[in-house]
């Protein structure tokens, strides 16, 4: 069973929410990439999203922007980020899905990707300016490898599309908390609660809600009404301000911050 899958059914089975943390991979390095994904899990982390950096990353914030610029100008690229998720999978069991921009995709070529991501142990893909629509060609290798395709409903969502993106996703959909980029935020849309509700009416998988949750208390909010919740800005956000201080204390004022979040997901 794909890991994604997994989760989701043992939190149903436990009436808990995943929480599924986003980095940029090679933000600063891949090295401490890697030190952080470890840490995150040893902090409760049930889930992560890592980001293929892009040079035109248009559904993206500042904070995410320039977490993309870093690992861009440390060297980051796609071959490297599978050969980091490899790497993790001698003791990594948490679900890993790549978050990526359709162009690197497509540059190193889709079915090839899709058999290198599952070689390494990527259980999902995320693809922002993919809709499901025109994804054949990603959705059918996927399929094949047991790889979730994991698609976008937004607030503007019309209800005759939910069902289109339900039937096209697997693992779990994405539900974007605002219009607009990514980016933490101290207020959600008060309407967003009752928006998951309908939702969950209508569609068969789990529902994730991102896009601005930043603290323990929005999460512990979206809690109450999604099957999981995604924090990545408010992370990003962290690793920045301890660029410069050594890795050891990058690494452990991050991983504090995400314990916290943790916490407030199983609470």
């Amino acid at each position: 069973m794909n890991r994604f899958d997994q989760l989701y059914a043992d939190r149903s089975r436990r009436r808990g929410t995943a929480f599924n943390a986003y980095i940029c991979a090679g933000d600063p390095d891949l090295a401490t990439t890697e030190l952080l994904i470890r840490d995150f899990e040893r902090r409760g982390v049930d889930a992560i999203e890592l980001g293929v950096p892009f040079s035109d990353p248009v559904a993206d914030g500042p904070v995410i922007q320039q977490a993309a610029q870093r690992a861009l100008k440390a060297g980051t690229t796609l071959r490297k980020i599978l050969d980091l998720v490899a790497r993790l999978r001698t003791s990594c069991s948490l679900p890993i899905a790549l978050m990526s921009y359709y162009n690197p995709i497509h540059r190193y070529g889709v079915a090839r990707l899709v058999d290198d991501a599952a070689d390494a142990g990527v259980d999902g893909l995320i693809v922002p300016d993919l809709c499901p629509e025109e994804a054949g060609e990603l959705i059918a290798p996927a399929r094949r490898r047991s790889v979730s395709t994991i698609f976008f409903i937004a607030p503007t969502t019309k209800p005759e599309r939910v069902k289109v993106i339900n039937d096209s996703s697997t693992g779990f959909i994405y539900c974007v908390s605002v219009t607009g980029i990514t980016g933490a935020r101290r207020e959600l849309p008060p309407e967003l609660r009752d928006s998951l509700k309908r939702l969950h009416l209508s569609t068969t998988l789990p529902l994730a809600v991102g896009f601005g949750i930043s603290s323990p208390e929005t999460v512990r909010l979206m809690g109450e009404v999604a099957d999981g919740v995604i924090v990545g800005s408010a992370i990003c956000q962290r690793i920045e301000q301890h660029l410069a201080e050594p890795r050891g204390k990058l690494v452990a004022e991050v991983g504090s911050f995400v314990g916290r979040l943790s916490e407030a997901a199983r609470a």
